[in-house]
């Protein structure tokens, strides 16, 4: 691992990255995509009853998938291909490229496990046999305009109607109809995130539980968590949860489209583990959501947040116009690891490599709602 004294071109937005100059881990921006030099070589032998292990591999298969389209963009074709290694390191190969019609940019992977004879030990038995990992986006000219547009579908609980995802699910669709959906490995980092989140929300309703590794998935709304004073957070926290649920009871009053408490129920049983850094706005108000129903629930109005947990005031807006909405970071059940370790900025808290690190400081918590 390259010393921490070092400086690499990077700015994220919303899990890609562009050149600039700023500061990380320690590697500059070529280097970030040498596994030899960035990847947990650590990991020489995977224990995957490891919970660590398993988060470390997962992150660097969608760090796979980064490499991949970056290997496209910039012709990196045979030895000067730097994505392989993400993947061989951990004994998978790839199965397929998941393409974006619009723009011919790879988007996802689905990988293989592949261990040969020699690994082959307890722990392989929670291994997965494919994994499907999503990247997050890229601002580079190649794929930059079609992410962003992503982004703004996320933005507008729409993502569930663009093609990329239609592409996304009927991919896990087919997979899991071949090996069997205890084979199967969802995994996602940023707008990747969301795509793996809504893949499994649609699967899990049809009463299919992939087991699904969700870096820095997107949650927009107003930065409440952010906020130091406890009690000033709890107030407002309330207020929210009572507009929005007054707001979805009329609305679902008088709008027979609208996702039914049933439904989202039925997404109880599924648990994804959710990875959350508190310095990264556009994930870390999924530690508020989870906390806060538990809150409300020990003072005795759980109802009112059961009710506002499912909804959100732009899925209720888009509701109320006739619009189908899926608000896809609304899920009532989830294992949360907060990543504890001081980083520097945004674009550390966002990154996909803290996930890999060895010496995270991390907590984690079980959620179960209906």
């Amino acid at each position: 691992m390259a010393s921490k004294s070092l400086l690499y071109p990077i700015q994220w937005h919303l899990g890609g990255y562009q050149e600039a100059a700023t500061r990380t881990y320690g590697t500059m921006a070529s280097e970030r995509e040498d596994f030899s030099l960035s990847g947990p070589l650590h990991l020489t032998i995977v224990d995957w009853s490891n919970a660590h292990h398993r988060r470390s591999v997962a992150a660097s298969l969608v760090q796979g998938v980064y490499i991949l389209e970056r290997d496209r963009q910039l012709k990196r074709q045979g030895p000067q291909a730097l994505a392989p290694p993400w993947w061989e390191f951990f004994h998978f190969q790839l199965f397929r490229h998941l393409v974006d019609d619009v723009d011919s940019s790879i988007f996802g992977a689905i990988y293989e496990f592949k261990p040969p004879e020699s690994h082959y030990h307890n722990s392989v038995d929670e291994s997965p046999r494919y994994v499907i990992a999503f990247r997050g986006t890229i601002t580079k000219p190649d794929s930059m305009s079609r992410d962003l547009e992503l982004d703004i579908h996320i933005l507008r609980n729409g993502l569930h109607e663009t093609s990329r995802f239609e592409t996304a699910i009927q991919a896990v669709r087919n997979v899991v109809a071949t090996v069997g959906e205890s084979n199967v490995w969802l995994a996602g980092h940023s707008l990747g995130a969301a795509m793996a989140l809504l893949a499994g929300k649609t699967m899990a309703k049809t009463g299919i539980f992939l087991q699904t590794f969700l870096f820095n998935s997107p949650f927009f709304s107003a930065p409440i968590e952010r906020i130091k004073d406890k009690r000033v957070k709890h107030g407002l926290r309330i207020a929210s949860s009572v507009i929005t649920a007054g707001l979805a009871f009329a609305t679902k009053k008088s709008n027979q489209n609208s996702p039914s408490v049933d439904q989202f129920a039925a997404l109880s049983a599924w648990i994804p583990y959710l990875f959350v850094n508190p310095g990264d706005h556009l994930c870390s108000e999924y530690v508020g959501y989870f906390e806060h129903r538990k809150k409300m629930d020990d003072i005795g109005i759980g109802a009112i947040e059961r009710l506002a947990t499912q909804n959100s005031l732009g899925g209720l807006l888009m509701s109320a116009m006739g619009r189908e909405s899926e608000p896809v970071h609304l899920i009532p059940s989830a294992n949360v690891i907060v990543n504890l370790t001081p980083c520097q900025d945004f674009r550390e808290a966002h990154g996909i490599h803290q996930w890999w690190r060895p010496d995270l400081d991390i907590k984690s918590k079980l959620y179960m709602y209906k």
